[in-house]
């Protein structure tokens, strides 16, 4: 297959890249632990810790978990948002050669029971704010030990300041009581006394479980060995490369991480590929605090800026956000969600950067396609494919259809997930039988080799670049004593590309769309509760009684009946 965007790539971008440079991710890491040990790696909260910090750390946090007679490839959870112990963590588990299983930790109890059964986790580094979900379905899981960390553990003398707040006036911290626990820094002083012995490591070893959910409506792990992440943090590397080498000179690339590190995005264009370029992350623990997100970037000359759209325009509609010192960034990286023109050219006005939008999956690491990094205008497109490469726009017989027409987007390349784990039947939906991975997106080709999305295959719902699935939604609904039968959607909204709609036939007269939204949040995480509901008397179908979604979407709002 000929590769026609590799003619648009800017100059010194190559068209392969060589995974085989590293035998592990952990050689990644430790080397780059070895070659800029007095260079800051992290910053949250005005607390930095440097390479070496990151090294011993991390080293003795992995020493610590093997000393629990854990084997090589067990799967260790880790359940936080944006803290200094989150790539610590990381690192820790992967550097003794177990593998990550990343956990959003607004998770509701249903959800990390299902995620901590499915990959059989053994192990969970925690923080406290979020234990009391994991004491409620600990006994239903394979989890044997537990490492609670504070939002002050690394914090030195402030962290007692801190935790103060956090614990006792701001009350962030739930009561739970879960028998043999350690504290994160415990966990790491004990490690300090032991010795990490190095397994061997090979890039066909597990690295991370991302989840994601299906048409199923099932939470599948995306099995990324370490190849696949290696290859999408080289890529992602060779990518950024046109907007580094423009004035001004950047000593130590500086990324805003805002986005979570639980998420794909992060973990690979903000964690791992600083860590391959000797450069520091600034954690931004709860990007909703926008004034307080705005009060960080004030301190700082940032180069590199990955988000989604919704916190861009959230960004550019907070106060003083203009008042930042944007002279040294290079690139923003838009992705996880549509970038929307308006909010790109606000962007730019703003900041003095074109904002780069990019592609990808949880099954691909996730970075497919990228406009190029040192662009000076939003195009509007998904972009081209990155280094190794190949993305090709296939109709529902697996053929490829002509340039410039609509046809599922099918990508290959050593970034491409092994499969979702221990589910053979699921991957084989997913796997053309010439190795190309269905994205389930409609896009179209041009001549150039820039593609753009027109369209989703699959019922999925993107709420701010977190994918919701309909039947995860529906199976909770449906649980409602009032509820009959229901049907969930995604509807347009101006703040989160997609907001979740659900359309519930009674039982009892007296339900109310409250009652429902109230309901859901007790079972579902904040982004896929519905924000609107609609009653009906029936529902539309099949022939065989399947609900037919698509017609719902279709409808006109006129013929919609009125929301209570």
């Amino acid at each position: 297959m000929e590769r026609i965007w590799l003619k648009q790539y800017p100059a010194g971008v190559p068209a392969d890249i060589d995974v085989s440079q590293y035998a592990s991710l952990v050689e990644l890491l430790e080397e780059s632990f070895t070659k800029f040990r007095d260079r800051r790696a992290f910053i949250c909260m005005d607390k930095a810790i440097t390479y070496r910090e990151l090294d011993e750390m991390s080293s003795a946090l992995g020493a610590f978990l093997q000393g629990k007679g854990l084997k090589k490839g067990t799967r260790v959870a880790i359940m936080m948002p944006n803290v200094l112990q989150h790539p610590i963590s990381s690192a820790a588990i992967l550097r003794a050669g177990y593998a990550v299983v990343n956990v959003n930790p607004l998770y509701t109890p249903r959800e990390l029971e299902h995620q901590l059964k499915d990959s059989g986790a053994e192990a969970i580094i925690i923080l406290e704010n979020f234990a009391h979900t994991l004491e409620k379905v600990r006994a239903n899981t394979s989890v044997k030990h537990i490492i609670v960390g504070s939002m002050g553990d690394l914090l030195g003398l402030k962290g007692l300041l801190v935790n103060f707040v956090v614990r006792r006036m701001k009350k962030m911290v739930p009561a739970f009581s879960i028998a043999g626990t350690i504290g994160f820094n415990e966990a790491v002083a004990a490690g300090r006394r032991m010795k990490l012995n190095k397994p061997t490591i090979t890039q066909d070893d597990v690295a991370f479980l991302q989840y994601t959910g299906g048409t199923t409506g099932v939470s599948k792990g995306a099995t990324l060995l370490h190849r696949n992440i290696l290859a999408n943090v080289l890529q992602n590397d060779a990518w950024l490369q046109p907007a580094l080498r423009k004035p001004p000179h950047v000593d130590e690339l500086f990324i805003v991480c805002a986005l979570p590190l639980y998420h794909i995005f992060a973990l690979t264009a903000c964690f791992l590929l600083a860590m391959r370029a000797g450069g520091v992350n600034l954690l931004i623990p709860n990007p909703r605090d926008m004034a307080g997100f705005v009060k960080e970037l004030m301190k700082y000359q940032v180069n590199s800026f990955p988000a989604v759209n919704t916190l861009y325009n959230g960004l550019l509609h907070t106060p003083d956000f203009d008042k930042v010192d944007f002279s040294k960034l290079k690139t923003s990286f838009g992705g996880g969600m549509a970038v929307q023109k308006p909010v790109a050219d606000k962007w730019l006005q703003v900041t003095g950067c074109a904002l780069s939008e990019g592609y990808g999956l949880s099954e691909t690491s996730p970075t497919l396609t990228c406009n190029p990094a040192d662009t000076d205008a939003f195009s509007g497109s998904i972009g081209l494919p990155v280094s190794s490469t190949y993305i090709s726009i296939r109709d529902d017989d697996n053929n490829e259809v002509p340039l410039g027409e609509p046809g599922e987007i099918c990508a290959k390349g050593p970034q491409v997930m092994a499969g979702y784990w221990n589910r053979p039947e699921e991957t084989a939906k997913v796997m053309t039988p010439d190795g190309f991975f269905r994205t389930g997106d409609i896009g179209i080709m041009g001549p150039d080799g820039y593609t753009k999305i027109v369209d989703r295959k699959k019922d999925m719902i993107l709420v701010s670049g977190f994918n919701v699935y309909p039947n995860e939604v529906e199976e909770v609904i449906a649980s409602h004593p009032g509820v009959l039968e229901c049907a969930v959607i995604g509807v347009a909204d101006p703040k989160s590309t997609e907001a979740v709609k659900a359309f519930v036939v009674r039982k009892d007269p007296n339900l109310t769309a409250q009652d429902v939204i109230k309901f859901a949040a007790t079972q579902l995480t904040n982004y896929k509760v519905p924000k609107h509901v609609e009653f009906r008397t029936d529902l539309p179908k099949t022939n065989v009684g399947k609900i037919l979604r698509r017609e719902l979407r279709d409808e006109k709002p006129a013929a919609a009946a009125a929301a209570s």
